[in-house]
């Protein structure tokens, strides 16, 4: 290995991919190199790390020559810890052969989240359309990258949804890999009234419901007359359409209930006419023979009174 870096030295030039992009892994770098003990060593140094730097841009263009931040973190975190762990348990040998050596730690860190992050992560859309931020892993610059795909590839499917008149339906049309997805892209939910499958539909029969961010509309108390088909469609500002997904609602009418009435009362018999007898008499009918009395009682005790007082005083 030594032997083949040492003869591309001269014809290689400077180049910084994926894990050089980083300043922190550059700083270190350039501390590794500076506490070499001599010059001599120093350029040594300075020479592995160019040629480290084009085993990494090698690396990555086997694999697209792009990554993302993501995978950019994992590797430079490991990459770091690695180091940590390199500079407190250097290998035995010339200070050359432990720069080679970490160096190549990196190559071999950078090559397994690659291998990792492209045929797995790079594009997790299996329909619609990613176009997604990456770096370039030779310029260290950012760049956008469409995940191949067709117009068919646009329409991820229909769903159908049952519901209840009166009740509620949710559609939601989230999947993770909208989070990659660079811009502000918007949910475009729309809908076509009608018994679905019914007739073929096309873009004029479509009403617009609801643009938001959010992924997910609930429908409340729903009617009979509210089913039909409701689109999905994720769109950017620019009107480019990134995924589609299609929902069949149908709403089933609960059965009708016999109305309920209010039931005739009976009819109170009449009241007894006068002369006949009454366990209990009214109020009214009582009152005026006890004031009668009680007056004539009055008079007869006022009288009496009277008559004593009138002997009293003859007497006297």
């Amino acid at each position: 290995m030594l032997v083949m870096l040492v003869s591309l030295l001269c014809c290689v030039p400077a180049a910084e991919a994926c894990l050089q992009c980083d300043r922190t892994i550059k700083l270190l770098h350039e501390d590794y190199i500076l506490s070499a003990s001599s010059v001599n060593d120093q350029i040594e140094l300075k020479k592995i790390r160019k040629q480290g730097y084009f085993t990494y841009e090698e690396t990555s263009l086997k694999q697209k020559g792009i990554i993302d931040p993501t995978t950019l973190y994992r590797a430079k975190t490991e990459y770091q810890a690695e180091i940590a762990r390199f500079l407190k348990n250097p290998p035995r040998g010339s200070i050359t052969f432990q720069g080679i050596q970490l160096m190549e730690k990196g190559r071999k860190i950078l090559e397994k989240h690659l291998n990792a992050f492209i045929p797995h992560e790079l594009c997790p859309n299996k329909c619609g359309f990613l176009k997604r931020r990456v770096m370039h892993c030779v310029t260290c610059r950012y760049k956008s990258y469409n995940c191949p795909h067709s117009p068919r590839q646009l329409d991820c499917g229909e769903y159908p949804v049952q519901a209840e008149e009166g009740g509620q339906a949710v559609l939601n049309c989230f999947l993770p890999w909208h989070i990659l997805l660079l811009g502000t892209p918007e949910y475009h939910y729309s809908w076509a009234q009608g018994v679905t499958g019914t007739e073929k539909l096309d873009e004029s029969n479509f009403k617009t419901l609801v643009v938001t961010k959010d992924s997910s509309v609930v429908l409340n108390q729903l009617h009979v007359d509210e089913q039909g088909t409701y689109r999905c469609s994720l769109q950017d500002r620019d009107g480019t359409v990134f995924y589609r997904v299609t929902f069949l609602l149908n709403v089933t009418s609960l059965p009708h209930q016999t109305p309920w009435f209010f039931a005739t009362l009976p009819t109170l018999p009449p009241l007894p006419h006068e002369g006949n007898y009454l366990p209990f008499q009214s109020s009214d009918d009582l009152l005026v023979p006890v004031i009668a009395m009680v007056t004539a009682l009055g008079l007869i005790a006022s009288a009496g009174l009277t008559v004593v007082l009138g002997r009293e005083q003859r007497r006297s």
